[in-house]
């Protein structure tokens, strides 16, 4: 694999880390700040919502200009934003430079995703393209605990100082690193836009928001599922979040391994295997060994997902596939933002701190019928091309003329 690609996997494991870190530090902003915990969660949603809005804005803004330059502005914008984040004097600013930094966000996703599957042959596409987001869920294991310990013992503004300094890093990286890739001659934005009329990207993009939905509606609410039901104390949760990042390295290599080839049947196995294992964390959250174990495997599952999920859009996409490739980046954020408010409303309803659990397991569910759908509709319009390649005679063979 191309040097290039630990260029990307710094950047994103400064990204992985500064969206997921907060979670850790929000009593201490909101203390800081003297804010209420609900109010300093707006640092999350905000976040998220700058995702959603930055992948498509940012994609479309460096339509002009080559990938490699767009991915610098791109660390570049991700850079300031936590520079602010972390010298803000107010709540609001705080608040200002989390949405600056997620607009970076989707939009170096996508285009890195693009950029690392040109970087290799193509029967190696989803490898290099799960090695990218290996930064992500390493930030899970490593950077986001961390994170949260430097936070807590010199204070939340120097993680951000830190994350800042990691994007540092991620940028002279690029720009060493990743070799020019020249904007696509005769790409325009409409061809961008028109890739969003092809039913499988929109299929995929669906996906996306239900299949990875399912897996934050359990782990958007595992502090009080752990400690209320598992009866873990409250430091343990870090590392309980330390196991389920490991479960999302192991799967997303996994997931970048097989996809290249059975990239279908990885989908149809993980989504099936997502669905099974959040219905049963509705039981398995009741005793520790089980909670840890079945944690683990929430991370594998929905991370293997991930690289067939984002080839897919990909080859769907296949000409002008940088909008596209952002845009599913967003849709794991509204699929994070989407499972976080329905497990909000059903532990709301008083069904207790595991229902979220069948909340993803219904997404996910719902994630696999897509999937089936998908490539249903997709047999029924090859069909009718094997059968014409089928029926068409071969040419007859000319006699050799005698001399």
């Amino acid at each position: 694999m191309p040097l290039a690609l630990l260029a990307l996997a710094i950047g994103a494991f400064g990204i992985g880390t500064t969206e997921f870190v907060i979670m850790g530090l929000l009593p201490d902003v909101a203390a800081d700040f003297q804010v209420s915990i609900p109010a300093a969660g707006f640092l999350v949603t905000g976040y998220a919502l700058g995702v959603v809005l930055g992948a498509p804005l940012m994609t479309v803004l460096g339509t002009r200009v080559s990938r490699k330059r767009m991915l610098m502005i791109l660390m570049g914008l991700f850079i300031a934003g936590n520079v602010v984040t972390a010298t803000a004097p107010v709540f609001e600013v705080m608040v200002v430079g989390r949405v600056i930094a997620s607009l970076a966000h989707g939009a170096f996703f996508g285009i890195g995703a693009v950029v690392a599957a040109d970087l290799v042959a193509p029967q190696k596409k989803a490898g290099a393209i799960a090695l990218m987001f290996t930064g992500l869920t390493i930030a899970n294991v490593v950077g986001v605990p961390v994170g949260t310990s430097i936070g807590q013992h010199a204070g939340w503004r120097s993680t951000f100082l830190v994350v800042a300094a990691l994007g540092v890093v991620g940028l002279l990286g690029v720009a060493r690193l990743v070799p020019e890739q020249p904007r696509t001659e005769g790409v325009r934005l409409r061809q961008e836009l028109a890739a969003f009329r092809n039913v499988q990207v929109l299929l995929a993009m669906a996906m996306t928001v239900l299949g990875f939905g399912g897996v934050f509606a359990a782990i958007t609410y595992v502090s009080p599922m752990m400690t209320e039901v598992a009866g873990y104390s409250a430091s343990a949760v870090t590392w309980l979040l330390v196991l389920f990042g490991l479960g999302m390295v192991g799967g997303n290599l996994l997931g970048g391994r097989f996809a290249d080839r059975h990239l279908m049947p990885l989908l149809f196995v993980s989504l099936s295997g997502l669905t099974l294992v959040l219905a049963l964390f509705t039981l398995t959250a009741h005793n520790k060994i089980t909670a840890a174990v079945t944690l683990v495997l929430i991370g594998a599952l929905g991370f293997a997902t991930v690289p067939p999920l984002q080839k897919r859009v990909l080859d769907q996409a296949a000409g002008a596939p940088t909008l596209a490739s952002a845009v599913n980046i967003g849709a794991f954020n509204l699929g994070n933002a989407l499972s976080a408010w329905l497990g909000g409303l059903v532990i709301g309803a008083g069904l207790g701190y595991t229902a979220p659990n069948w909340v993803g397991a219904a997404l996910a569910a719902s994630a696999l019928v897509l999937a089936l759908a998908s490539r249903a509709l997709e047999r029924r319009t090859t069909m009718p091309s094997r059968l014409v390649a089928a029926h068409t005679p071969e040419p007859a063979a000319v006699p050799a003329s005698r001399s």
